[in-house]
């Protein structure tokens, strides 16, 4: 367990970023850390991988490479993972999962290359432990086994982490769609708040205005004082042979004693009060309820938490848009009285206009009234942002949100006004 194959993989966009988090967890480099399309190999030692799930908060999983072989057929999927020492890393009397993907696959069935994995193993497993055989438990596994097919390669894998990383183990309030832990860290790394190659944090305050369950609030406060990512959950690898409680023991209590805390303002509202609630126990359960303040508010409305910093948001987009503020155009033409009664239920998981452009371009001048000195990184899948918001970009940032195209958008705020469209059309 000395020299392991490690993939970890990760958001597009996001590998050279997690290369340099891996390094400063593990001093790896040259041949020993390599990026890759979507995630970085890395060869290490299995204290390594424990290492890397406690701390790590960039990747979405760390797996163990057990086999790379050709294949052309079905057939050879069974060759291959009958070739691989499960037994090793599992018993017969415990459950598995397998996971399989594939890109430019000659293969027709997804399903039954599945089949064929399986019935390798289990059949693995019947020869060396007398004819007993593991199960299989698709919701809650013991071990999760992840195969992937390229065009004539089949790379098995054995999961260490279990449940993806991005379920840091605190979040138990949220709305319909929150950001993932992992996509809030690779945003406080690629604006520069927070290097994952040193581990140093910004002095700025930071601040998200829509921060509905409080994902990037709780992540940067967490990241400030120096708490492992993984401190609060388990692993998968706690149910695989290799594992020793001692060692997980001593990796976890000389991550308490290396913590080094830092006093960084943090802040973040919401324009739901339901939201802020949502945000406030999910920050008592991560441990850094003093270290966030949390209020309600319309962002077109909140006046800045401090003199300078920066603003950190994933706004609401297309039809989630009101999330943002107040339903300004879904209760046009409705009275007042509709305005009000959308307003309690306004929070990140809430629609009312197509595609933000008044939001944005309201944002964007209550922004230049008030928050001169900040800079402003949005997170959006609109590559018309900025015409928008009628703001110049000093920087764009590619990222992916699961299946969807994104920019974070960096914009210095200057003081200075600007004509409102109806005043240019007059």
């Amino acid at each position: 367990m000395n020299s392991l194959q490690l993939f970890l993989p990760c958001a597009a966009g996001v590998e050279d970023l997690l290369a340099q988090e891996v390094h400063r967890l593990t001093g790896l480099a040259g041949d020993d850390l390599m990026v890759a399309r979507a995630g970085v190999f890395a060869r290490a030692g299995w204290r390594d991988a424990m290492q890397l799930n406690l701390h790590v908060r960039l990747a979405q999983r760390v797996l163990v490479q057990l086999s790379h072989t050709p294949y052309r057929n079905e057939h050879d999927l069974y060759q291959a993972a009958s070739a691989v020492a499960w037994e090793n890393w599992f018993t017969p009397r415990q459950t598995f999962k397998i996971e399989t993907t594939a890109q430019h696959s000659p293969l027709t069935s997804l399903n039954f290359a599945t089949l064929r994995i399986k019935d390798a193993i289990a059949d693995r497993f019947r020869a060396k432990a007398g004819g007993v055989r593991p199960s299989i438990e698709t919701q809650w596994p013991d071990v999760r086994v992840f195969a992937h097919l390229a065009t004539d390669q089949l790379t098995l894998y054995i999961d260490t982490s279990g449940e993806p990383l991005f379920k840091r183990g605190w979040r138990t309030d949220k709305g319909d769609a929150p950001l993932k832990e992992t996509l809030a860290a690779a945003m406080l790394a690629a604006s520069g708040w927070w290097n994952p190659e040193t581990g140093a944090v910004s002095q700025a305050p930071l601040y998200d205005p829509c921060c509905g369950s409080g994902t990037i609030p709780i992540e940067a406060a967490q990241i400030a004082a120096g708490m492992p990512a993984g401190a609060q959950r388990r692993f998968g690898f706690e149910k695989l042979l290799p594992f020793q409680p001692h060692v997980w023991a001593g990796l976890k209590k000389e991550a308490e004693e290396k913590a080094v805390r830092h006093a960084v303002p943090v802040f973040g509202s919401d324009v739901s009060h339901r939201m802020v609630d949502f945000a406030q126990r999910n920050a008592e359960r991560a441990g850094v309820a003093p270290l966030v303040q949390l209020r309600g508010g319309d962002a077109l409305q909140r006046m800045p938490p401090a003199e300078s910093g920066v603003i950190l948001l994933n706004p609401p987009y297309g039809e989630r848009i009101e999330v943002g503020g107040v339903a300004r155009a879904g209760a046009r033409g409705r009275g007042p009285a509709a305005a009000s009664a959308a307003q309690p239920a306004a929070g990140r998981e809430s629609a009312q206009t197509e595609d933000g452009g008044e939001f944005f371009d309201q944002l964007s001048s209550h922004w230049k009234k008030n928050y001169a000195g900040w800079t402003a990184w949005v997170l959006t899948p609109d590559m018309k942002l900025p015409s928008k918001m009628r703001l110049k970009e000093s920087r764009r940032v590619p990222m992916w949100n699961g299946p969807i195209e994104c920019r974070l958008f960096r914009f210095e705020l200057k003081a200075g006004t600007f004509r409102t469209p109806r005043e240019e059309e007059a």
